[in-house]
C-alpha cells in the first residue's frame, strides 16, 4: 500500500503544479505593462504612473487628430492682420427701398464681437462725390460684398452697376460676393450670380447669422493665407 500511494501523491502534486504554471501567463499577459493596460482597460495590477501616462498619450493623440482636421483659429483683429488692408469688411449693395432691412443687418454685424466694419452708402458716402466714384471705391475698399437681391434691386440701375463692379473685381473669389434673396422667386435670381450660392431671408435671424459666418470665414481664410505667405 505504501508503494502504490506514493505515485498517486506525486501525480496529484505534479498536476497542481502544472495548473498553477499554466495560470500565471494568463494573469501577467492581461494586466502587465502600460501598453497592454491601455488596450484592455485593466487597472487592478497597473501602477498609477503607467495608467496616467497611457491616458495622457491617448488624449494628446486625440488632440492632434482634432487639430489636423480643423484649421488653427486666426485672430482677425490683431494689428498685423490682412483684414486692415481695406477700409471695410463688407459693403452692403442694396436698393433705397430696402434701407430698413439693411440697417438692421448693419446694426447686427457691427454689434458682433468682431465689430465688422460695414459700408452703407447713404451713411458713409462722401457728400458731393460722384455716385459712380463712391460705388467703385466702396467695392474696391471692402473685403466682401453683400448683394440684397429684391424686386427693387433688380429695377435699380445703380444696384446692377455695383453688382457688376463686384463681379469684375473678383469673379471667382469664394465668399467675397454674398447674394441674399428677399421677396423674389428663384427664377428671378440674376444670371450673373448663378454660379454662386445665395442666402434666403425667409428666416431673418438665420440669414443674418449666415451672412456673419460667411464674412468671418472669408476674413479668417484671408488672414491665414496671408500669415502663411509671410512665414514662407
Amino acid at each position: 500500500m505504501r508503494v502504490s500511494a506514493a505515485p498517486q501523491l506525486l501525480a496529484s502534486r505534479a498536476a497542481g503544479w502544472f495548473r498553477r504554471l499554466l495560470q500565471k501567463p494568463k494573469q501577467s499577459s492581461s494586466c502587465t505593462g502600460s501598453g497592454r493596460n491601455a488596450s484592455t482597460g485593466c487597472s487592478a495590477s497597473s501602477s498609477p504612473s503607467s495608467s496616467s501616462s497611457a491616458r495622457s498619450s491617448s488624449s494628446s493623440a486625440g488632440a492632434a487628430v482634432a487639430r489636423a482636421g480643423r484649421p488653427a483659429p486666426v485672430d482677425i483683429s490683431s494689428s498685423g492682420s490682412a483684414r486692415w488692408a481695406k477700409s471695410y469688411d463688407v459693403c452692403i449693395c442694396h436698393s433705397e427701398v430696402d434701407l430698413e432691412f439693411v440697417e438692421e443687418l448693419v446694426s447686427y454685424l457691427e454689434s458682433q464681437p468682431q465689430s465688422f466694419r460695414c459700408f452703407l452708402q447713404l451713411r458713409d458716402a462722401v457728400a458731393g462725390s460722384a455716385i459712380v466714384t463712391e460705388l467703385c471705391d466702396a467695392v474696391q475698399n471692402s473685403h466682401c460684398w453683400v448683394m440684397l437681391i429684391t424686386p427693387s434691386f433688380l429695377q435699380d440701375p445703380w444696384c446692377k452697376y455695383q453688382m457688376h463692379q463686384a463681379l469684375a473685381e473678383a469673379p471667382m473669389a469664394n465668399g467675397r460676393t454674398i447674394p441674399v434673396l428677399k421677396d423674389i422667386d428663384r427664377k428671378d435670381y440674376p444670371r450673373e450670380l448663378r454660379n454662386l450660392y445665395y442666402i434666403s431671408t425667409v428666416l431673418k435671424e438665420n440669414s443674418f447669422r449666415q451672412i456673419r459666418d460667411t464674412v468671418l470665414h472669408y476674413l479668417e481664410e484671408l488672414c491665414r493665407s496671408s500669415a502663411s505667405g509671410t512665414e514662407q
